[in-house]
């Protein structure tokens, strides 16, 4: 317990950190997954390629090599950013892939004729998709997307290797301290608990009121 009472400040700086990572990534990764779910249902062959090719590629990278290509490769086109938002668009576009196929998945378990009959009253496709389609889409998502977003908060530990300031790199400073890296790693550990429960009990909030009732 004295590992925690009396280095709560760098524990809470480091949870705090990881929360900030996980909610800035989370609204990333839904609004590029959502988008990239759009594409690859569109009736532009262009965009379902990008689609395609946006997950194909980000599912089958390891997250540490995309990592090192944003935090040393964006730098070598003149784009200069703190390594926060690095690690936030690093975490943010990698966990869109997986978001990209829950929502399709979703997609496709609307029947076929709600979009047919929305075509029929001159709805465009946009329009069919932010109206008809997806409300009746998000119902089905909630559990996998909420899967997918408490991955995203576990894989924010990765960051820390990067100068990031997150909670599975308050080990560091505490070994230096001479603290038992045991229980260091018990209270890191509690800390991701909290987090991913979180991160459930919302998720189960919001499907006990919009989910489909099985």
């Amino acid at each position: 317990m004295d590992v925690l009472t009396q280095n709560f400040s760098l524990y809470g700086k480091g949870f705090l950190g990881t929360v900030e990572l996980t909610v800035y990534a989370s609204l990333l990764a839904l609004a590029l997954g959502i988008l990239m779910a759009a594409f690859r249902v569109a009736p532009v062959a262009s965009l379902r390629a990008f689609g395609t090719a946006w997950v194909t590629v980000l599912r089958n990278t390891p997250l540490t090599l995309l990592f090192f290509a944003v935090m040393l490769g964006l730098p070598r086109f003149g784009l200069v950013l703190p390594f926060t938002v690095f690690a936030v668009i690093a975490l943010g576009c990698y966990t869109s892939a997986f978001i990209c196929e829950a929502v399709r998945a979703g997609i496709n378990t609307v029947p076929v004729g709600q979009g047919e009959a929305a075509r029929s009253l001159g709805m465009t496709f946009d329009q069919t998709l932010s109206a008809v389609v997806l409300p009746q889409a998000f119902r089905s998502v909630i559990p996998p997307i909420g899967s997918t977003l408490i991955a995203l908060a576990k894989n924010s530990a990765i960051a820390g290797s990067f100068s990031v300031t997150e909670l599975l790199g308050t080990y560091k400073p505490l070994n230096e301290r001479g603290y038992s890296i045991i229980w260091s790693f018990v209270w890191i550990a509690a800390g991701y608990l909290i987090i991913t429960l979180a991160i459930s009990a919302i998720f189960s909030l919001l499907e006990r009121h919009w989910g489909v009732q099985r």
